[in-house]
């Protein structure tokens, strides 16, 4: 017999808060056999399932966690910018769906799985199963709270959708392009190389405000958040053969200990670079962002 709705919650919730500390710690990502062996209270649970895109634990009431892979045999995929349809499993309409559909009514909190490569995902939660379409064979997912109680979620207006677009970005976008970019950072600041997760950022290099600024790894630098913030600050510029420079006024003041060492001394310094050539930093982006460090 499935927990209560009050103790089924409570129960996500603290699974949910245990899971942004070890995603937070790996600079957003989790490993299959990190949600394998899940450590809870002690003791290994399961978070998602040994074979199946869907995990529906025994003393749950709802589906807990639901995967989504760009190379799975599923047509999952995003639609109308907040929400992601997930689809139903091949061959059947009940069986492992009939847990999502319980998910929608009461709305229970959920965890997405983006698949980056084989055993590595980028979670993303709470989600919520909104609605279920049996003709298409599909559920439609929330991505943000906020768009739970949205009617007609598949014909949205367009203040709507711009609203949606903006938590599309902030739930799913930026997440995996941190992921991802840290990831190929191998979890470290490339200019000092700090390797505590949850300290690091991913940087664009051409701003995402800008049409060039696509969430790319090459237009993304790993950096800890002193130097993220001075590379925004145009106190901090890379050149494009990868060579770190720190703002001439910056160098000449005296202050303190971060200053000297978490700043003027990384002035001519080269960056470490993912190992992958593809992942590397785009040099035509870099002398882009450089000429706004020189014009500071």
């Amino acid at each position: 017999m499935g927990l209560s709705l009050s103790a089924d919650l409570a129960l996500r919730e603290r699974i949910m808060e245990r899971l942004a500390h070890l995603r937070n710690q790996s600079g957003g990502t989790v490993t299959r056999d990190q949600l394998t062996k899940f450590d809870f209270d002690g003791e290994q649970r399961r978070l998602v399932d040994a074979s199946r895109g869907i995990w529906n634990p025994r003393d749950l009431n709802a589906t807990l966690s639901i995967i989504s892979s760009p190379d799975g045999p599923y047509d999952d995929r995003q639609v109308d910018r907040g929400f992601f349809v997930y689809a139903y499993r091949a061959g059947s309409t009940d069986g492992d769906n009939r847990k999502l559909r319980a998910a929608i009514e009461p709305s229970m909190p959920m965890i997405l799985l983006l698949k980056l490569k084989a055993g590595l995902f980028v979670p993303v939660f709470p989600v919520f199963a909104v609605a279920d379409n049996p003709k298409a064979r599909h559920f439609l997912i929330a991505l943000d709270e906020s768009l739970r109680f949205i009617e007609h979620p598949e014909n949205l207006s367009e203040p709507v959708k711009q609203y949606a677009e903006q938590v599309t970005r902030r739930r799913l976008h930026q997440p995996v392009f941190r992921a991802s970019v840290i990831r190929a950072y191998e979890t470290r600041c490339a200019v000092c190389h700090l390797q505590h997760g949850e300290l690091l950022d991913a940087a664009h290099i051409v701003p995402d405000s800008d049409d060039a600024g696509l969430p790319l790894v090459s237009n993304g630098l790993s950096l800890c958040k002193i130097h993220h913030a001075a590379y925004d600050q145009n106190l901090l510029g890379i050149r494009p053969d990868s060579v770190v420079e720190i703002n001439q006024a910056l160098l000449a003041e005296r202050d303190g200990p971060m200053l000297k060492y978490g700043l003027q001394q990384m002035h001519g310094a080269a960056i470490a670079l993912p190992r992958r050539k593809v992942e590397r930093p785009n040099t035509d982006a870099l002398a882009w962002r450089y000429e706004q460090f020189k014009a500071s």
